[in-house]
């Protein structure tokens, strides 16, 4: 699944015939256009392309592979260019790519990439590469935006309520969505981007993700935590065994351990038996358990939780006036949670008058699968041909039944307007001004991220 000449949409396999007989060098860039879902943009996945795809020579081996499915599939085939890589660049896409740091936080509408070939031979080879581009692009930097957000709406919770907002904030969103992508890749790729933000998962793929592309040693952390297998296969009536297995297995100073509890009686169990025959057990040990709902009403239902464990095993009032409960007892919530859910969950904790310290969120299939392309709307875009002549010419649609859909003419570059990121023709700004910067030419990468600056860049350090 690695050859990158049938990493494609069939129909580009023709376009090498259909440019214009002087064209030589397209130039096109990357953009999440103004949508619905966010203004701001966190950029996010060209390096694992770059690392894990574009490093890889083509080889006369590709060629043949590509060749015969090409034809049989009833589509033209450039044997003479693919040829001319191999020969001429061993193998390496003669491209030149600029882009914006990654982790960047990028306005909608300006350019995170822009790229063109640099081979006047093949000015096919720009757009050929808009399938595998895209895709690696928008998924990372999707679910990173989305995760981005729900950290601004925790943030602004814990800013209100908690006096320990820096120590919180990174373990409040915690991802379990390995299950519920379409493959391994994404769950790397997702669970890598949902790390820039927080640092809690359970998505071990992602931390692979992580060390491979970003040289991460360990982006990403979890703890010892039960299923509803491992609680039910104990029998409903020894729920209060099962529970009590959790807290002697898992004890410890500073050690955490998360026990689903409605595999029977939620209310039940946190009331009489967490709150109950085991409430001198729990606020005796070391370590903080972790009650998590997992039905009902997601927004209710913690909260019910956390209210009886307050009643149960009590708690302090901060110094902003909001109760937080007694360090050994905590909650997760993991059912039905998305941007606005988290945001009605935390507007309810904060009206009982609860610190956001009590809960934590987790989120699977919904950050990681319950996304597409058009959730940010991303497009690549031919912008500018040079021709024969020695002239560049601009490339652009306007189309009159959807002018949301028109793009930008001209070779891109990004600047600073009014303390923000601006998009800009580059042929009308001075030398060195462009944000956008080569991070791989003719086979060499270029810029390097590494884990820790992707997550600073995120936070605007």
């Amino acid at each position: 699944m690695k050859n990158l000449i049938l990493a494609t949409d069939s129909y580009k396999q023709s376009h090498f015939l259909q440019y214009p007989p002087e064209a030589r060098i397209i130039s096109a860039y990357v953009e999440a256009r103004p949508n619905p879902f966010s203004d701001d943009i966190v950029f996010l996945g060209l390096q694992p392309l770059l690392v894990d795809y574009f490093s890889q020579p083509i080889t006369a081996a590709d060629i043949d592979e590509a060749e015969a499915i090409c034809l049989a599939h009833g589509v033209p085939f450039n044997r003479t260019g693919w040829e001319a890589i191999v020969a001429d660049h061993g193998g390496y896409l003669p491209l030149e790519i600029k882009a914006l740091p990654e982790g960047t936080i990028v306005p909608a509408g300006v350019p995170m990439v822009q790229l063109e070939n640099t081979d006047p031979r093949m000015p096919w080879l720009t757009t050929f590469i808009e399938t595998a581009m895209l895709r690696a692009i928008w998924y990372p930097t999707t679910v990173a935006t989305l995760s981005w957000k729900c950290k601004q709406v925790i943030r602004a919770g814990l800013e209100k309520t908690s006096d320990d907002v820096a120590g919180q904030l990174p373990f409040k969103l915690h991802d379990f969505g390995a299950r519920g992508v379409s493959s391994a890749e994404s769950a790397g790729l997702g669970g890598l981007a949902h790390l820039v933000n927080f640092q809690g998962t359970d998505t071990m793929e992602a931390l692979v993700a992580a060390r491979r592309y970003y040289g991460a040693d360990m982006a990403g952390f979890s703890i010892p935590a039960a299923e509803h297998s491992t609680m039910t296969s104990w029998g409903r009536e020894r729920e209060e065994d099962a529970y009590r297995n959790m807290l002697d297995r898992f004890e410890g100073e500073g050690r955490v351990v998360a026990v689903v509890s409605d595999s029977y009686d939620l209310d039940a169990a946190v009331a009489d038996i967490w709150g109950g025959s085991l409430r001198e057990k729990v606020l005796g040990r070391q370590g903080t358990l972790v009650v998590r709902p997992d039905s009902g009403d997601p927004i209710e239902t913690p909260l019910r939780t956390v209210k009886t464990l307050w009643e149960k095993l009590g708690g302090a009032v901060n110094s902003k006036g909001y109760r937080v409960l007694d360090p050994h007892i905590r909650v997760i919530q993991g059912d039905g949670m998305t941007v606005d859910s988290i945001g009605r969950l935390v507007a309810r904790m904060i009206e009982e008058g609860f610190a956001i310290d009590n809960i934590a969120f987790g989120m699977g299939g919904g950050m990681l699968q319950h996304v597409n392309r058009d959730t940010l709307r991303f497009a690549m875009k031919a912008n500018a041909m040079l021709g024969s002549e020695g002239v560049w010419h601009d490339v652009f649609k306007m189309p009159s039944t959807d002018p949301g859909k028109a793009s930008k003419a001209g070779r891109q570059a990004v600047v600073m307007k009014g303390g923000r990121m601006a998009a800009a023709r580059l042929d009308s700004i001075a030398p060195g001004a462009d944000l956008l910067v080569p991070v791989w030419r003719n086979g060499e990468l270029l810029v390097r991220h590494d884990f820790d600056t992707v997550r600073a860049r995120s936070e605007g350090r």
